[in-house]
């Protein structure tokens, strides 16, 4: 492989950090996450939605965390030792994203994707840029636009 084909290669992927929400292999671009951390403290909050885990202090920075098995309308799990919160930065804001098990970080062309399969449709699809398979995997690709909006929710 030439060494412009390689550099036009290398430009095209992005680096997915990959996670489980039930059974389902999830993926964010990495350079969305700000950090990953252990659940710990989460201060519930009354009357927000349902999907709404709560808050936390982060570093004096309050962070509301997202149940992403609730916003998903996927399996619930509880909470274990492998649970984690994805600290992403969106509108000037923090949000956590709550993930049962965190799984790799894969290279991923984000402009080559597939759309979603049929059975991820509706409100549930529209969450979704689409799929991949990196190393024998079927990925969804998470949009965050999507999944942070309180449209419609």
């Amino acid at each position: 492989m030439t060494t412009a084909a390689l550099t036009q290669e290398s430009s095209q992927t992005s680096l997915v950090t990959t996670f489980y929400i039930a059974d389902a292999l999830c993926g964010v671009n990495t350079s969305s996450v700000q950090e990953v951390i252990q659940v710990d403290g989460v201060t519930t909050v009354h009357h927000a939605p349902g999907y709404i885990k709560g808050i936390i202090n982060l570093r004096g920075k309050i962070v509301t965390i997202i149940n992403l098995s609730r916003k998903l309308d996927l399996p619930q799990s509880a909470l274990t030792d492998e649970s984690r919160v994805f600290i992403v930065e969106w509108k000037d804001e923090y949000i956590g994203l709550l993930v049962d098990v965190v799984s790799d970080v894969v290279g991923v062309d984000l402009g080559n994707l597939d759309p979603p399969p049929a059975n991820v449709g509706g409100v549930q699809g529209r969450y979704f840029k689409g799929v991949c398979q990196p190393e024998q995997k079927l990925v969804a690709i998470l949009d965050l636009d999507e999944v942070l909006s309180m449209d419609g929710d």
